[in-house]
């Protein structure tokens, strides 16, 4: 019997191959060609799909053992709105819920805040309370799905009402699968919903991988995001360095809480664009599990394969959207989807042909999760891992992403004196990171508007523009009253004294950097504590971030 070490890569790879659970498929071209699940060279060495460093993959089989989770991302007006579309979504053949939430709920706001106004519910879906969380996810069984939640700012404090909810239903909190987004450095570094000040809100960051770590192993705790970095206007080396460096500053985060980096690595979980340019894109996303395999093992010690193999959720690019022409967007996203599955992604998210006008109308997300079925069901993709590795152009490609982002991660060593954590903090305060994304944004602008870049039906083939318009999804101020007088019975039904008792424990709890603050915020939800009222606790004790300009 050969052992491991008699084995050449191709060898190791067919054992991993054959333990895997293959799902039952044609796997032949249209014309009946047999496919192999993976190519290589005739030598059979490697690297091959789930070898280190995960270049070609994070699993042997890939799409062979399990399809991506077609993820689709939705949310608009109260919790019972969102609740009917969730349902749509899995009677079409979604199998994963990403839930977006309105602009007051991501600044930790309520909706009857003045602040709020004109804004709840337009954006993706108001939450207040629990009642709201009940509503959201009633019907759905928590237990057989993953659900997404795409917050960062109040992302402690949504996460409690969510767990509260699951529990109230009779699901255990361990028995929850999903993705908490939770990534608040990128907030400061593109997308801008933040409250408090940098460190008080890793704090509690601290403590949702601490609790998550200890009390729900199906949750990814973290979703590191490159994919609002990109929007914001960087390069796709950007987007990947970035991102890399803010999942390595979260590492040493859970690090210097004494937990082992083996007890919460293989939770950590990324969120990448899938952006217009097709190979560069399809590089990045190899480059990704490359760097972070060889950092996680060589720089941070961890053991555990699931430790170092990137894992990443996919959504189509909202920035290449046009206003103008928006079937075209059809194809846009279905490009973009594709480079999401050639470069191995775990779960995709497809926009909307008329996001670039207001909230997808069910029709039109119809449409994005069946671009995603005819990828997965009829073009054979999915059926050879990593078909374009051995591609000299992919390859280079991936190298010099590789390169392009180890400058940077040299940049932000030097920044924090060896630690990334302090590089990444000191470059938000400096505005480094800002910078850097808005001379990427202007110089990708520059070159639309002078035609060095053409975008079909902006500055070239503008025939149709002035076509009929398309019937889009309307929030109204009567969804926004709704969502009012529903926060207005739930403050008048609950305990005010309980309210009272289990924000002053909070307020106290915040003073204290040792105390995980998730178990009281599991409490305050099941108080019925608003999610506006539990910010405001906190930042009386953090205080509220804000940025300074550059000049």
């Amino acid at each position: 019997m050969s052992t491991p070490g008699d084995l050449n890569p191709r060898e190791l790879w067919q054992q991993a191959f054959d333990a895997s659970r293959i799902r039952e498929a044609d796997y032949s071209t249209m014309s009946g060609i047999p496919l192999q699940p993976v190519y290589g060279p005739a030598d059979g060495s490697g690297p091959y799909p789930g070898e280190y460093p995960y270049t070609r993959g994070p699993y042997a089989s890939m799409y062979r053992s399990k399809l991506w989770t077609m993820r689709m991302f939705a949310g608009f007006g109260t919790a019972e709105d969102t609740n009917w579309r969730f349902k749509e979504i899995l009677k079409s053949g979604g199998d994963g819920l990403s839930t977006a939430f309105d602009m007051p709920t991501l600044l930790g706001l309520d909706s009857d805040d003045p602040m709020s106004l004109g804004e709840v519910g337009r954006c993706g879906v108001a939450i207040d309370t629990l009642a709201d969380m009940e509503d959201l996810y009633a019907g759905i069984d928590l237990g057989a799905i993953t659900t997404s939640m795409t917050i960062n700012s109040p992302a402690a404090p949504i996460f409690a009402m969510f767990i509260a909810q699951a529990e109230k239903a009779g699901v255990h909190r361990a028995r929850l699968g999903g993705t908490l987004q939770n990534d608040i450095l990128k907030e400061y570094q593109a997308q801008k919903e933040f409250v408090f000040p940098p460190r008080q809100s890793m704090r509690l960051v601290r403590d949702t991988i601490s609790f998550t770590a200890a009390e729900m192993p199906r949750w990814n705790s973290i979703s590191i995001s490159g994919y609002h970095i990109r929007e914001a206007g960087s390069t796709a080396a950007e987007e990947l360095a970035f991102t890399l460096a803010n999942g390595f500053a979260y590492v040493e985060l859970a690090l210097q809480a004494g937990l082992p980096i083996d007890s919460f690595a293989p939770r950590l979980s990324f969120f990448f664009n899938a952006h217009i340019d097709f190979f560069e894109e399809i590089a990045k996303y190899r480059a990704a599990r490359r760097i972070w395999a060889r950092w996680m093992k060589e720089r941070y010690g961890a053991q555990l394969e699931r430790s170092m193999q990137l894992r990443f959720h996919t959504q189509t690019a909202g920035v290449s959207l046009t206003a103008q022409q928006p079937e075209v967007n059809i194809v846009r996203t279905a490009i973009e989807a594709l480079a999401g599955v050639l470069g191995g992604t775990q779960s995709l998210h497809t926009n909307s042909m008329d996001e670039a006008l207001a909230l997808p109308t069910e029709k039109s997300a119809r449409i994005a999760l069946r671009t995603q079925q005819v990828i997965g069901y009829e073009t054979n993709v999915a059926h050879v891992a990593d078909p374009l590795g051995g591609s000299w152009y992919v390859e280079e490609l991936t190298d010099e992403m590789e390169r392009q982002a180890e400058e940077i991660f040299a940049q932000l060593d030097e920044f924090g004196s060896g630690s990334i954590l302090e590089g990444c903090i000191k470059g938000i305060e400096e505005n480094w990171f800002q910078g850097r994304i808005a001379d990427s944004a202007y110089e990708l602008e520059r070159k639309i508007n002078n035609g060095q870049r053409i975008v079909v039906g902006v500055n070239r083939f503008t025939e149709g523009n002035d076509d009929g318009e398309m019937e889009l999804l309307e929030i109204t101020n009567e969804d926004e009253a709704r969502q009012l007088k529903r926060l207005d019975m739930v403050r008048h039904d609950r305990n005010q004294a309980a309210v009272d008792e289990v924000l002053a424990k909070l307020a106290t709890e915040a003073a204290d950097p040792e105390i995980n603050l998730m178990p009281t915020l599991i409490e305050a939800a099941t108080t019925y504590v608003s999610l506006g009222e539990i910010m405001n606790t906190m930042a009386g004790v953090f205080g509220r971030h804000v940025e300074v300009p550059t000049i």
